[in-house]
């Protein structure tokens, strides 16, 4: 067999549904929201609306949001169906193998390996940021050696990072059914910290402080600043915050009903989190000028104690640095899924797609849960945002264009699901321009680093993929 007929040969959908079968069924619609919401609404909306606003936006920070969630909305569509018609583990990387063929999925999943390894990264050094913010009016301070990423601002490691994200990799191995009642208390715990910032803020609102809404374009050493262009540099920073419905759709393996679970998880959860983005975003520039934000990854709480409410922004901060750890639990969770699926079919080391005597693959939980730590640590929290979209959007475009082939197939060896993405086949392609559209507004270097590694993706592929997959059998 040619090098090329490897790259496209497919996997049989049944032989994943074999594989897949001894993962435990126990998730329902609302363990599924949870999760979207968990993940969705993570560090980002505590994070990034300010840091979007004094970098690019300014006021208009909430159209780069709606935009972006129009984005993420045409791509979610696709993800129902392809989660709906088949419930593997692995999510796109599954089904880009049975749709396209091995080497494809493989881009893709490795694609996706990227999100999750650096999302975690990311909401672990919000999580920081915000922790270390809370205890400081109480005299409690950590060194910069043991704040910050190494050679950031004196720092070495960042201890508060590695503690949580440890954390969670320990709570994800004791089984699926204790994480998710943790997940959906915390979410609830979440959402109601949004609610009170917003009704709170509302009240702090200055209307001199939306004017102009779009500030006029000029550019910036951070990139274009006001304008179409400062809103479309906002949409590529911010895409990051509505990935999570991915992280949802790598679970579908364990979800119960999943033709009408997953489609429900992954469209509720994205509605839910837009209303929730956009709410925040406006009354967040409304307490105090934009420019303010600059720099600060904890700018829900800078807003409060500036709008004279320090006490509010505790409660507020408490409860977002327990919500992250949701975020934290979803891409844990969808990340080691992913790896397990690789090990799975043997492009990786098989070792990583075994399962203990629990039925839980927690060879990949441990695997995903050190290579963060070490990604946390190097690099700092700026410069993981647009790095997180760019691995995703490569993934989104896969599933938007697979709709095509997967219809022709459903009925026949894919089952034929019984929800199905409208507008077939104009949304598919819009979706697909969406995400394209976005990744062409990514920085210089996020576009870099997806190139480089795309390239070891490939080499990896060529050394130890196509020689060890399941599929050579």
């Amino acid at each position: 067999m040619s090098l090329w007929q490897k790259m496209n040969r497919k996997e049989d959908p049944r032989i994943y549904e074999n594989k897949d079968g001894h993962l435990v069924r126990s998730l329902k619609v609302k363990d599924i929201l949870a999760l979207g919401v968990g993940t969705i609404v993570s560090a980002s909306i505590f994070t990034l609306p300010g840091e979007v606003a004094a970098m690019h936006t300014g006021p208009a920070v909430a159209i780069s949001f709606i935009l972006a969630a129009i984005a993420a909305g045409l791509v979610a569509f696709a993800y129902a169906e392809m989660a709906a018609a088949m419930p593997f583990a692995g999510s796109a990387y599954s089904w880009i193998n049975v749709i396209f063929g091995e080497f494809w999925g493989w881009v893709a999943g490795w694609a996706l390996l990227a999100e999750y390894f650096i999302a975690l990264a990311f909401v672990g050094s919000g999580l920081s940021a915000n922790f270390r913010a809370l205890i400081a009016p109480i005299g409690l301070k950590l060194p910069p050696y043991l704040s910050n990423a190494f050679g950031t601002n004196g720092g070495i490691v960042d201890l508060v990072s590695i503690i949580s994200i440890a954390l969670v990799g320990v709570l994800i191995s004791i089984g699926l059914n204790r994480v998710a009642r943790v997940e959906n208390a915390l979410v609830v715990l979440k959402v109601f910290a949004i609610l009170l910032f917003v009704v709170v803020g509302a009240t702090a609102i200055k209307n001199c402080n939306y004017v102009p809404f779009i500030p006029k374009y000029h550019p910036t050493d951070n990139g274009p600043f006001g304008g179409f262009q400062g809103i479309y540099a906002g949409v590529a920073m911010i895409f990051l915050s509505y990935i999570g419905f991915d992280s949802v759709a790598a679970n579908s393996a364990e979800a119960i009903e999943p033709q009408k679970t997953m489609p429900r998880g992954i469209i509720g959860s994205l509605i839910i989190a837009v209303v929730l983005f956009v709410s925040v975003s406006l009354v967040l520039v409304g307490i105090m000028p934009y420019a303010k934000y600059a720099g600060n990854a904890e700018p829900v709480g800078l807003a409060l104690r500036f709008a004279g409410h320090p006490a509010i922004a505790v409660i507020v901060q408490t409860i977002a640095v327990l919500g992250m750890f949701t975020a934290l639990i979803g891409m844990s969770m969808a990340g080691s899924r992913l790896i397990y699926s690789f090990g799975r079919d043997g492009m990786l080391p098989k070792w990583l797609g075994k399962i203990n005597q629990n039925h839980r693959p927690n060879n990949a939980v441990f695997a995903i849960t050190f290579i963060a730590i070490v990604i946390g640590a190097i690099f700092p929290f700026a410069a993981l945002s647009q790095l997180i979209s760019a691995g995703t959007l490569i993934a989104f475009m896969f599933v938007s264009i697979g709709i095509y082939p997967l219809r022709k197939r459903e009925g026949k060896d894919i089952d034929d699901p019984s929800f199905k993405m409208p507008l077939f086949p104009i949304l598919p392609f819009l979706a697909f321009l969406a995400a394209f559209i976005v990744f062409l507004g990514l920085d210089s270097q996020a576009k870099i680093y997806a190139g480089i590694w795309f390239i070891l993706g490939v080499i990896i592929y060529l050394i130890y993929g196509a020689k060890h997959s399941s599929l050579n059998r």
